[in-house]
């Protein structure tokens, strides 16, 4: 899951009364207090409760951290400590997800810190109507990924399927004379390898154009390194905001388009739903 791209809402101080801050993972309307009628998933840290921080028409839901692991220059330390932050990352996907199940949420970014309760209610009243549009834009509606993988070898070997410029020249090479034939031949398997970075390109675009009508938005993700998988090589990464309502119809379609483009070794995978992450803008 990306990290969300939204302004950083930390407050950082190096003391407090108590050496403790809050953790603030998610916010919400006023709805949210009903989520704790339920088992509600553990804390990012070992033996804290959740907890809810309200002003008006706004909740956020924190719980007490460390200020000698979670201050700005700690947290930088701890971050470098791949155990630590797998685990305590896990922790605040799990609570941003158990709440975006019950009630629409902005999900903050993993290591928003503020120093007391008036901190975060301040936020949630300088905010208040960024933040409520937000809310309502996200109501009934969650964030579904779609990953788009090539098999090479496959692609290579099956691009003349997808590639208008390399159907003309076999159907040229299959009427023309044997010396043309052999030419016109050499020539397709010497372009194989640029149409199918052509065709890769294009399907990406295709796939996005027709998942974003069946959906409230889309964001075309960055891949920060070539990702080699069992199903191929990451070529395209999208994220789209779907409505519950509308699932059906995304789901659908992506299938069909899987179902097209599989042969010619193109694989798209569907993950979530998540929290909007990319979509929540605060």
């Amino acid at each position: 899951m990306s990290e969300p791209e939204q302004k950083n809402l930390t407050q950082n101080s190096p003391t407090s009364p108590d050496g403790t801050a809050f953790y603030v993972y998610c916010i919400g309307g006023t709805k949210l207090n009903e989520s704790f009628e339920s088992n509600p998933p553990t804390a990012i840290e070992d033996n804290v409760k959740l907890e809810l921080v309200a002003n008006h028409q706004l909740t956020a839901v924190v719980s007490k951290v460390p200020l000698s692991s979670f201050n700005e220059e700690a947290l930088q330390e701890k971050l470098t400590d791949a155990s630590w932050t797998a685990i305590r990352a896990m922790r605040h996907e799990h609570v941003v997800e158990y709440f975006a199940k019950h009630e629409s949420v902005v999900p903050l970014r993993f290591g928003t810190i503020y120093l007391n309760r008036d901190g975060i209610k301040r936020m949630l009243s300088e905010k208040s109507d960024q933040l409520l549009e937000i809310i309502e834009r996200l109501r009934g509606r969650e964030e579904w990924g779609v990953n788009v993988y090539a098999d090479s070898a496959l692609l290579r070997e099956n691009i003349t399927s997808l590639s208008p410029r390399l159907r003309e020249m076999t159907v040229s090479a299959e009427s023309a004379q044997p010396g043309q034939a052999y030419l016109i031949k050499k020539k397709i398997e010497a372009l194989k390898n640029d149409e199918a970075k052509i065709e890769v390109a294009r399907v990406a675009d295709e796939i996005e154009e027709k998942l974003a009508a069946r959906s409230d938005g889309n964001v075309r993700l960055r891949m920060l390194k070539v990702e080699n998988t069992e199903h191929g090589e990451l070529k395209g990464k999208f994220a789209f905001l779907v409505s519950r309502e509308q699932f059906h119809s995304f789901r659908v379609e992506a299938e069909e388009l899987a179902q097209q483009l599989q042969p010619a070794g193109i694989r798209i995978e569907l993950t979530g739903p998540w929290p909007a992450y990319n979509f929540a803008l605060a």
